[in-house]
């Protein structure tokens, strides 16, 4: 049973800190009439469309976090990888917040880049230790690509926004 700890431990925090960032974003985010009113491109998605695409970047971003965590040489490494993967979520919920809370796409394509900048950096952290990681991340550096062209996209269709 005490083998099996250790395996749970990474497994349980991730699908918290998973959770608790669906949580968050999800509460932020609000599809009322300021986002209706909004000029989309003729690509975009569905909102339906969303939340299967997010619930899929977090299973497999969560499976990339344990075996990166459970491929991690020691302590020092397994807490540098929790504070990217944490600061990631941050910039996750950031972004939800800065788009939809402050109605600042424009603000919210800045701070995308830095958030795909910061999945980049899990991707080649993921890689030191664990291909599978990486191949687990890659989803979500996609899945970021596309909204950050549909960020984009919605500044260039609805300036100025003040």
């Amino acid at each position: 049973m005490s083998a099996a700890r250790p395996l749970l431990k990474p497994i349980a925090v991730g699908i918290g800190a998973a959770f608790a960032v669906a949580a968050v974003g999800s509460t932020i985010t609000d599809l009322g009439p300021w986002y209706r009113n909004l000029n989309q491109p003729d690509w975009a998605p569905p909102d339906w469309a969303f939340p299967v695409g997010w619930t899929t970047v977090y299973v497999f971003t969560v499976a990339a976090g344990v075996t990166a965590w459970r491929s991690a040489t020691g302590d020092r490494e397994r807490s540098r990888i929790v504070g990217l993967f944490a600061f990631n979520a941050f910039l996750n919920v950031l972004w939800s917040l800065i788009f939809f809370r402050l109605h600042r796409p424009d603000w919210a394509f800045v701070e995308v880049v830095v958030f795909w900048l910061s999945i980049m950096l899990l991707v080649v952290i993921a890689a030191e230790r664990s291909l599978t990681a990486k191949f687990l991340l890659l989803p979500y550096l996609g899945w970021v690509s596309f909204a950050s062209l549909l960020n984009l996209a919605v500044v260039r269709l609805n300036p100025p926004f003040a």
